[in-house]
């Protein structure tokens, strides 16, 4: 009886140890998904604005936001936007990349507002665009970093960062636009991780912008002071990109 009762009392504080942990777990996922859920929101302005360019169309799905020009769009860029931000932050920049550049842009969504947490392939966002052929990948910040791990799989054909640096190898064609005053992914960082990209990468700076300067969802924690307005930026932004995409589409022509 009395190895039958001191059973029954560890089985007992066993039961109350697990359901505390349980309980510590719950928790724990919940201040987690509460805290991802809080993301910093496009400004309202910029929004509408990107909602009334009249020279693209943009589409709306469960997991995407597809800006397409109204010409026929011979290639693509998959977008992953930095960690916790809207993805609508960066349409007002992206839809004149999108017109300008005649190229399809899909921004993502993803899960939990965290890149590292989406897992789903490339062709999860190629497949918003099927008459598109030629992808290109990229992002912000820590939406750079996860498109630096597709641009490893072998699909896009060419890496464009902005405010951000890879952490893994990357073999294909790349431009990373920096920011001067850029208080987090400063341009120390990105040279420090310049090894992971090909000898022929561009490498671009705009002085004036900060972090928040490559979408637009108002001031950042710890970031520089921009001295460069959102319209500026946007011009900058699709001069570089156009024409580093101008300089790809030549080679390959060649």
């Amino acid at each position: 009886m009395t190895h039958q009762k001191r059973f029954f009392i560890d089985w007992s504080r066993s039961q109350k140890i697990l359901s505390l942990l349980a309980l510590v777990l719950s928790v724990a996922i919940t201040s987690f998904v509460l805290w991802a859920s809080q993301t910093a929101n496009a400004t309202p302005t910029e929004r509408v604005l990107a909602q009334q360019n009249t020279a693209v169309q943009i589409t709306e799905t469960d997991h995407s936001i597809i800006i397409q020009p109204k010409t026929l769009a011979k290639q693509g860029l998959v977008f992953i936007p930095g960690a916790k931000v809207d993805p609508w932050a960066y349409a007002y920049k992206l839809t004149a990349l999108a017109s300008t550049a005649e190229i399809t842009v899909v921004i993502t969504k993803p899960i939990l507002n965290l890149a590292f947490f989406d897992q789903r392939g490339l062709a999860t966002f190629t497949n918003d665009a099927p008459a598109v052929h030629v992808w290109y990948v990229g992002g912000h910040s820590l939406g750079g970093v996860r498109a630096c791990q597709y641009a490893a799989g072998g699909t896009a054909k060419g890496l464009i960062l902005l405010g951000s640096y890879c952490a893994n190898t990357v073999t294909i064609p790349t431009l990373s636009i920096a920011g001067g005053q850029d208080g987090l992914s400063t341009p120390t960082k990105i040279k420090d991780n310049r090894h992971y990209l090909p000898n022929t990468a561009t490498l671009v700076e705009i002085g004036a912008a900060n972090h928040a300067s490559f979408g637009d969802y108002g001031v950042q924690a710890g970031d520089g002071t921009a001295t460069i307005a959102t319209g500026k930026m946007r011009m900058q932004l699709t001069d570089v990109v156009t024409a580093w995409l101008a300089k790809q589409n030549a080679t390959t022509n060649n």
